[in-house]
């Protein structure tokens, strides 16, 4: 397996809904925040390309979902969701992208987890458990990134992030879902964000394998 190198991350397309989505060969994982979460910062951050994710003044101006390849064959992708939940859009607008958002996390045969950013000041929003909800009910690994960790003392970052986990065991979801805290300014958290991208990006053999394939006879 070909080590997976973060900064030669390229843009790949961008698409409104799941039909829209490239071809679900090999593995990808998704980042999905509220707006004002810094999402599109960690995924610059975590490829040292600063105009690899577009960041904006204004929090939710982009409604596509992005893909980012990792290597040349595009089996190994990175998925930019669109932020959600503070953006000034229309109601239907935001039920609209609620569905799409569904309809990937539940049908996306590709998807080998989710990086749920959350805003470490501000964590566990309505859209945060709405999110984990999804997750859990289609069985998709979560990793929490509590982003924006250098606006709290280190021993306040700490102690939200057991706070954290303590809810998750509470909530008995903490085989699904992993946190860590994340700061894209200073670079703390990164080495941990690869480590858990290299773990789901791994491409199993079967994976690679048309899923209409009729099966073998071993007897021969």
């Amino acid at each position: 397996m070909t080590e997976i190198h973060f900064r030669t991350a390229q843009f790949l397309t961008s698409a409104p809904s799941l039909k829209e989505c490239p071809a679900e060969t090999g593995a990808e994982v998704a980042f999905a925040g509220r707006s004002n979460a810094g999402k599109s910062s960690a995924i610059n951050r975590l490829t040292e390309n600063n105009k690899l994710a577009r960041t904006s003044k204004t929090p939710g101006r982009t409604q596509l979902i992005n893909f980012f390849n990792l290597d040349d064959d595009g089996q190994q992708r990175l998925v930019d969701l669109p932020g959600y939940g503070y953006a000034k859009v229309p109601l239907a607008t935001k039920k609209k992208w609620q569905e799409h958002l569904s309809e990937y996390l539940h049908k996306r045969e590709s998807l080998a987890g989710l990086i749920l950013l959350m805003d470490i000041r501000h964590p566990l929003q309505e859209f945060d458990t709405m999110m984990i909800n999804w997750a859990v009910e289609a069985e998709m690994r979560v990793h929490v990134l509590l982003t924006k960790s250098d606006k709290l003392k280190r021993g306040a970052a700490k102690s939200t992030l057991l706070d954290l986990c303590r809810h998750l065991k509470k909530a008995n979801v903490e085989d699904l879902v992993t946190a860590q805290t994340f700061s894209a300014l200073k670079g703390d958290g990164v080495k941990e964000l690869e480590k858990v991208l290299k773990a789901w990006l791994v491409l199993k053999p079967e994976a690679e394998q048309p899923t209409d394939a009729p099966p073998t006879d071993e007897q021969g």
